[in-house]
């Protein structure tokens, strides 16, 4: 019996960190505003992209979220297993990462 609980707690641990930081993100990513990228600006206009940075990734939060519930109710569900779920999260992560980075350049160049 205490191999079926560890076993159900080893198969959420995953779906809930993911979530977890998906919540979260706004949150923990302020710290990591003015490194990448961030760095690559000059010294003058990093608080500026650290700004910018912080409200792209509130504007992105509330979608973000909504796709960490999704996986979890998918893989709760049995459509997709552990190594679908993390694929289909790392792609997910890149692809809003990406377009927030194209976000943040061109308000940059506006600044």
């Amino acid at each position: 019996m205490l191999k079926g609980v560890i076993h159900a707690a080893r198969k959420r641990t995953i779906p809930v960190l993911a979530l977890t930081f998906a919540l979260l993100g706004g949150n923990w990513s302020s710290a990591w505003a003015a490194d990448p990228p961030c760095d690559k600006y000059p010294s003058a206009k990093q608080a500026r992209c650290a700004e910018i940075w912080k409200e792209l990734n509130k504007e992105d939060g509330p979608s973000i979220a909504q796709f960490g519930l999704d996986q979890l109710k998918r893989r709760e569900q049995g459509k997709i297993n552990a190594e679908q779920h993390l694929g289909e999260n790392m792609a997910f992560i890149k692809q809003s990462t990406d377009k927030r980075l194209e976000r943040l350049r061109a308000r940059m160049e506006k600044e």
